[in-house]
C-alpha cells in the first residue's frame, strides 16, 4: 500500500551532507555542518535509507485476471528493498565490502527483472503498460537519527550480523533500535496551533452516524500481511497490523472466507478494520522479536494496545449518503510517504483535550494526563463501480474542502476509526513500517475491508441519512 504516480520533490535535507561513511557500530551516517545537530538531535549525524520510485501507484489499470499475479510481483518489489535496507543498516556497505553503486546496481537489476514481469503479465491481457522500466533505479536518502544514546548502544551490540536477520534475529532487532524515530519527529502538542477546519452542514445534509463496537483487538488478531495489497503474500507488509472485527483476515482471506467468518463486533459487523501497531521504543524484547514483520523487519519494542478504539461511520456535509458494496476495500494514508512524498499521507496524530490540533507529520507529546491520539478519515466518494482499483486508490476519493464529491463519484458513509493510547509524557514510541520508511510519523495509515451484510449496511445508511446516532 502507499503508491506515488510521479517522483515528488525530496524532503528537504536536515543536515548538509558532505560525505557518505559509517558511523559507529557500522550504521551509515552522513556528516554534517555545525547546525545539523539541531534538528537530527544530539548527535548531529543524519541516517541513510533507500527511496525507489513506487511502481503500483503507476498502474492504475490491470485487468482482473492479471492483477493477483501483479500484486505478487508488487510484494517482491517490496522484499528486494527491504533486503537492500538491511544491508545498509547493517554496515555493509562501504568502500571493503559493498560498494553504495554496488547494492543500488544490484538493486535496480533485481527490479529490473520484476518490473519486466509485472509488464509481461499485464500485456498478455492488455496494452503493455509504458514508462514502467524506468522505474528501476533507486537512490539513497538521508534523515534524521536516532538521537537517543542508550537506543543507540542496544544496536552497536548487535548490529554485527545484521545483515542475515534470518541467521541472526537479534541482529535486527538491533537495526531496529537505531533506526526509530529521530527526536525531530516529536513535537509538543501545547506548541501547535488549532488546525482543524470541518465544513458546516449545508441543507439535506446527513447528520447522523453509525458505530461498530468491536473491541481493542483483546483476542491477539496480529499479523504482518496486508491482503489489499499483497493477496496471498506472507509478510506483505514487512510490519505488525492490528486487526480488530473480521476473525479470519490474513494475507491468503478471500470475499467468500471473510464473509463466513466471525467478529469482535458486537453488531455482527464481519468488517476487517487493521492498522500498524504502535510501540514503545523501550528496548524490551517483544513476541515477534525474531519474526518477519517484527524485529526482522527492523520494527521492535513493546506492541502497545490501545485504550480505546472507536468505529464510526459518518455522513456528508451536502446531501446524503449511497449505501457502500459489499466487499468495498479502502486504504487511507501511505505506508511509503517517507520516500514517496506527502501527497497521500492521511495521518492524524494528536492527544485527547487538544483535537483541533491535527499532525501529520510528527508524533505528539501529550502532557501528563493527556493520550496520545491516532484518528483515520477514510475517503468518503465511490466511484459506482469497482470495489478495488489497481493502485487500491481510484476507485475512491476525498470529497472537497466544501465536502462535496469529485464528479462521477457518490457520497458514502465515510469511516472514522480514532485509537487512543497510553504513553507516558516524553516517552519514544513509533509506529510500525516498512524497514526503510524509519517509522516515520507520516507513513501512518488504516485500511478497511467492508464485510457488512447488506441489511446491516442498509441500517447504517438509514441512520445516517435520517440524522440519527446508532449502533
Amino acid at each position: 500500500m502507499g503508491q506515488k504516480g510521479h517522483r515528488r520533490p525530496r524532503l528537504k535535507l536536515l543536515a548538509a551532507a558532505c560525505a557518505l561513511v559509517l558511523g559507529g557500530g557500522g550504521v551509515a551516517v552522513i556528516a554534517g555542518n555545525a547546525n545539523a545537530g539541531q534538528d537530527a538531535g544530539r548527535t548531529g549525524e543524519v541516517t541513510a535509507t533507500i527511496d525507489c520510485p513506487d511502481v503500483g501507484d503507476r498502474l492504475t489499470d490491470v485487468p482482473d485476471q492479471a492483477r493477483a499475479e501483479v500484486d505478487q510481483n508488487l510484494a517482491q518489489l517490496d522484499g528486494q528493498v527491504a533486503d537492500a535496507y538491511r544491508q545498509l543498516a547493517a554496515g555493509q556497505v562501504s568502500k571493503k565490502k559493498v560498494p553504495k553503486d554496488a547494492l543500488l546496481g544490484r538493486l535496480k537489476d533485481q527490479r529490473s527483472t520484476t518490473i519486466r514481469r509485472v509488464s509481461d503479465v499485464i500485456g498478455r491481457s492488455a496494452g503493455r503498460p509504458e514508462g514502467l522500466d524506468a522505474l528501476s533505479g533507486c537512490t539513497m536518502k538521508e534523515a534524521p537519527a536516532e538521537a537517543d544514546p542508550g537506543v543507540g548502544a542496544a544496536a552497536d551490540a548487535a548490529v554485527a550480523a545484521a545483515a542475515d536477520p534470518a541467521r541472526d534475529p537479534d541482529a535486527a532487532r538491533g537495526i531496529g533500535q537505531k533506526r526509530g524515530p529521530a527526536q525531530s519527529d516529536f513535537v509538543s502538542i501545547a506548541k501547535v496551533r488549532p488546525n482543524v477546519n470541518a465544513p458546516a452542514a449545508g441543507r439535506g445534509a446527513s447528520t447522523g452516524s453509525f458505530s461498530s463496537q468491536c473491541g481493542r483487538n483483546e483476542n491477539g488478531h496480529f499479523n504482518p500481511d496486508n491482503v489489499i495489497v499483497a493477496p496471498g503474500v506472507s509478510n506483505g507488509a514487512h510490519h505488525m497490523h492490528d486487526y480488530v472485527g473480521n476473525k479470519s483476515t490474513n494475507a491468503f482471506s478471500s470475499n467468500n472466507s471473510l464473509a463466513a467468518s466471525g467478529t469482535t463486533c458486537g453488531n455482527g459487523d464481519q468488517s476487517t478494520y487493521y492498522w500498524p501497531v504502535l510501540r514503545l521504543r523501550d528496548g524490551k524484547t517483544e513476541r515477534d522479536a525474531k519474526a518477519p514483520g517484527g524485529g526482522q523487519d527492523a520494527n521492535v519494542g513493546t506492541i502497545l494496545r490501545p485504550k480505546q478504539v472507536t468505529i464510526d461511520f459518518k455522513g456528508s456535509p451536502v446531501g446524503q449518503v449511497k449505501a457502500m458494496p459489499r466487499f468495498l476495500r479502502i486504504i487511507t494514508g501511505d505506508a511509503k510517504a517517507f520516500t514517496n512524498g506527502t501527497a497521500n499521507a492521511n495521518a492524524s496524530w494528536s492527544c485527547t483535550g487538544f483535537e483541533d490540533r491535527q499532525l501529520k507529520d510528527k508524533y505528539p507529546i501529550c502532557p501528563k494526563g493527556s493520550d496520545v491520539v491516532r484518528t483515520f478519515t477514510f475517503q468518503s466518494c465511490w466511484d459506482g463501480r469497482n470495489t478495488d482499483s489497481a493502485n487500491h486508490r481510484t476507485h475512491v476519493a476525498f470529497p472537497d474542502k466544501a465536502g462535496r464529491c469529485p464528479q462521477g463519484f457518490a457520497a458514502i458513509p465515510q469511516l472514522v476509526q480514532r485509537l487512543t493510547y497510553g504513553v507516558a509524557p516524553g516517552a519514544r514510541f513509533a509506529v510500525d513500517s516498512f524497514p526503510e520508511q524509519l517509522h516515520k510519523p507520516v507513513t501512518d495509515h488504516g485500511d478497511f475491508i467492508n464485510v457488512m451484510s447488506n441489511g446491516l449496511m442498509a441500517q447504517a445508511v438509514g441512520c445516517i441519512n435520517g440524522g440519527r446516532t446508532c449502533r
